[in-house]
C-alpha cells in the first residue's frame, strides 16, 4: 500500500482543525471568505492570484483547489498557465536580485585581509 506525503483533503481533518482552534479556525474561514469575494478585483483574477502563490508557497492542497477554483471562475488553462509562469518568473527573479546579497557578502570578505 503506497502512502502519501500528503494526507487527502478530508472533512475529518477539517472538523479536526475546527476542534483543536476553534475560534481561529472560525477566523480565518471568515477572512478567506472575504478575501476571495467579488471586490475591486473579480473573483476569476482572485483566484489567478492564488493559484501562482500556491506555486511559489509549493502548497499541493492549494494548488489542487485554486486551480479547480479559477477554472470554475471561467479561467481557460492558458490563463492558469500564464499565472503559473509569472510565478516562477518572479521566484526565480527573486533568487537573481537577492545575488546582491551574495556579491555583497564577497565583496566584503575580499577587502579583509587572508592571514
Amino acid at each position: 500500500m503506497e502512502q502519501s506525503l500528503y494526507p487527502a483533503p478530508s472533512k475529518e481533518l477539517s472538523q479536526r482543525r475546527k476542534e483543536l482552534a476553534p475560534e481561529t479556525f472560525d477566523a480565518f474561514q471568515a477572512f478567506s471568505k472575504q478575501v476571495f469575494a467579488e471586490g475591486a478585483l473579480p473573483v476569476k483574477t482572485k483566484e489567478l492570484i492564488a493559484v501562482a502563490v500556491a506555486h511559489v508557497t509549493q502548497c499541493p492542497y492549494c494548488i489542487r483547489s485554486h486551480t479547480k477554483r479559477a477554472t470554475l471562475r471561467g479561467a481557460t488553462p492558458q490563463e492558469i498557465m500564464e499565472a503559473i509562469c509569472v510565478a516562477a518568473e518572479m521566484r526565480a527573479g527573486a533568487a537573481l536580485a537577492h545575488s546582491a546579497l551574495a556579491i555583497d557578502a564577497m565583496n566584503q570578505e575580499a577587502v579583509k585581509p587572508h592571514t
